[in-house]
């Protein structure tokens, strides 16, 4: 549809279209275009209603954060809306119930204290000054305005306010301290001796016939991985470059010439007085009377502006809103911004926000670098452009050729390109032009493995795009013996040194049991031992499949000891004997190890509330999911 506007440019449709469009954003806004419009909720909790553009957001939401924590590797599906929604809907359900219990309670924040929370946050800032630019962009790129900001900024406050209330009301008494203290802060001695793999790997022998026998026992552990090999085209921008006209240049660089960024700024203050009566029960009109005459009087702008601008994002910054070539702010402002002398005050200026007392407080005069500055940037632009149109034209005759071809030869030879032979590749493999993710899929497919079709053009990003098929499919097969001699010796080596390991750790545990010591039985039989008196929960010197066993052992009996082992990951087995058992003591404790018992169980308390208040104020509710 795009493509046929702009080729009837100039046509009564074309213009109608435009006209549409340009209505709809000025009656309604761009905020409800972009957020899909409408005003029919998706769901109610206690008669209030959750919009499609709450949930919409918060999908954006949630995607953003998880790209931010996985980054490019994420997988795509895990960002599909279906997937996303059920979760976001609910997290709504649960935010929207504790804002309406914190409503309930009276808890409010102050127009103020929003100001200066929106000042200070880091991401609004620049040099460690509010920025309006920083501040509606980073809105943007998240989906909000700067009122529905402010909303879900104020709904957050609320909601931590009641649940510091509700975390506050619990405590921890001194008998729960002692009795958590016993067991936290338990000690045990231990002692434990090391029969450490590799000594058996060195002694382990393994013969021709047990290669043999594992390999045939275990031939489906040496099957070599499916894999294609494939022809493809592939399209990509350069193969389109052509030179550049010098008329096409200098269209180009007038254009460039008229630019934002080479036009005069204006760094603009305001003072914004909204319509109706504030917290003290003042009048709009009483509070830009009282404005203009603090200005008069010769009053500091910015001071002026923190106390009486209704403008929270910019009141906490003396008014300042940013630079504006003209484009920025709602059309009478920059009438009036145009028209005003640096630092003159501007008579009140009405726009749908309110009242507006405006000083420009810089102005700079943008120039144009010369064309042999910009030449080759130009060029560049106008290349990639054309480049670009002949190039989607290209793809679509590759999408119309391929799809009714039997092969790759005849597409290749309308569109004068070479088909291209691949090397073998597999569903893992992740290195190389065809081991794209996308490439993958598609070579793998039933439509392309099974039915023998050419693939759908695949676009590759950066302009590239590459349609495939396969030439030959590669089934698994077993790998000759030879090419796993060493992988099967290997794995017998470690099997056989590992079944040693284990006789001679429960051959220790017997004779320990029987009265050996420790120290005795490591001496004679080589073995490395340790000793760890008052060896706590969080010991740092302790092996930690020593430190784990010997925690969930029970007390050992008057005059005797537990006698066990354990084996790591790397094969090694540790044979442990618990000798002594030290109950933990609240009031033998530090004072910070103390205070510090005291937050943890203090906040398990908290968490613990704070579930069980929201199950109970979700188990009352009224919810109803449209």
């Amino acid at each position: 549809m795009l493509q046929d506007i702009r080729k009837n440019i100039k046509g009564t449709t074309a213009k109608i279209v435009v006209g549409v469009i340009v209505l709809s954003f000025s009656l309604f806004g761009i905020e409800s275009i972009l957020l899909g419009g409408g005003s029919s909720g998706i769901a109610e909790v206690n008669g209030e209603e959750i919009s499609p553009q709450e949930l919409q957001l918060a999908v954006l939401t949630q995607k953003s954060r998880m790209r931010s924590m996985f980054g490019d590797s994420i997988d795509q599906s895990m960002l599909s809306d279906d997937r996303l929604r059920p979760a976001a809907l609910e997290g709504l359900i649960g935010r929207k119930l504790m804002v309406q219990s914190a409503a309930d309670m009276n808890l409010s924040v102050s127009d103020s204290e929003i100001g200066r929370m929106v000042s200070s946050m880091e991401q609004f800032q620049i040099a460690g000054q509010f920025s309006t630019e920083a501040y509606v962009s980073a809105l943007a790129q998240a989906g909000h305005t700067p009122a529905s900001f402010r909303r879900v900024l104020e709904d957050d406050v609320v909601v931590s306010q009641l649940r510091s209330g509700l975390a506050g009301t619990e405590f921890i008494t001194t008998a729960e301290a002692q009795m958590t203290a016993r067991i936290s802060s338990e000690q045990r001695d231990v002692r434990y001796l090391t029969i450490e793999l590799e000594k058996f790997v060195a002694a382990a022998t393994i013969d021709d016939a047990q290669i043999e026998a594992w390999y045939q026992a275990n031939q489906e552990s040496f099957l070599t991985e499916e894999s294609v090999e494939l022809d493809y085209l592939q399209l990509n921008i350069d193969d389109f470059r052509e030179p550049v006209e010098e008329s096409a240049v200098l269209e180009e660089y007038e254009l460039e010439k008229q630019n934002y960024q080479y036009q005069t700024e204006n760094r603009v203050s305001h003072i914004l007085i909204e319509p109706g009566v504030d917290e003290a029960g003042e009048s709009a009109e009483l509070r830009l009377s009282a404005a203009q005459t603090a200005l008069t009087a010769g009053e500091d702008f910015a001071a002026v502006a923190r106390q009486y601008s209704d403008d929270v994002g910019s009141a906490g910054n003396g008014g300042d809103l940013g630079f504006s070539s003209g484009d920025a702010f709602p059309e009478e402002m920059e009438e009036a911004i145009a028209a005003l002398e640096p630092n003159n005050l501007s008579a009140p200026v009405e726009t749908s926000a309110g009242t507006h007392l405006i000083i420009v407080t810089e102005r700079r005069d943008g120039e144009a670098p010369s064309l042999e500055e910009l030449r080759f940037e130009l060029e560049e632009r106008i290349q990639t452009q054309s480049a670009r149109v002949e190039l989607l034209l290209a793809v679509e005759s590759l999408k119309n050729l391929t799809f009714n071809a039997e092969d790759l030869a005849e597409p290749a030879k309308e569109l004068d390109l070479d088909v291209l032979i691949g090397e073998a590749i597999t569903r893992t493999d992740t290195a190389g032009l065809l081991a794209d993710p996308r490439i993958i899929a598609a070579a793998f497919s039933e439509d392309v493995l099974e039915f023998g079709h050419n693939s759908e053009v695949i676009e590759l990003g950066n302009d590239s795009f590459i349609a495939l098929r396969v030439r030959t499919h590669n089934l698994p097969v077993v790998k000759e013996l030879a090419g796993v001699r060493d992988q099967i010796t290997a794995t017998l080596t470690d099997n056989a040194a590992r079944a040693e390991v284990a006789a001679a750790a429960e051959q220790a545990v017997i004779a320990l049991r029987a009265g050996a010591t420790v120290e005795n039985y490591a001496t004679l039989n080589q073995f490395e031992w340790q000793v760890e008196l008052g060896a706590s929960r969080r010991s740092q010197s302790v092996p930690a499949e020593v430190l784990q066993r010997v925690f969930q052992l029970p007390v050992p009996a008057a005059d005797s000891t537990i006698v066990e082992y354990v084996t790591t990951e790397s094969g090694d087995a540790l044979v442990l004997e618990l000798v002594r058992v030290s109950a933990g003591d609240y009031a033998q404790l530090p004072l910070p190890a103390q205070e510090a018992l005291k937050r943890q169980v203090t906040g398990e308390y908290g968490n613990l509330i704070d579930s069980e208040f929201r199950d109970g104020i979700r188990s009352s509710a009224e919810i109803t999911v449209l």
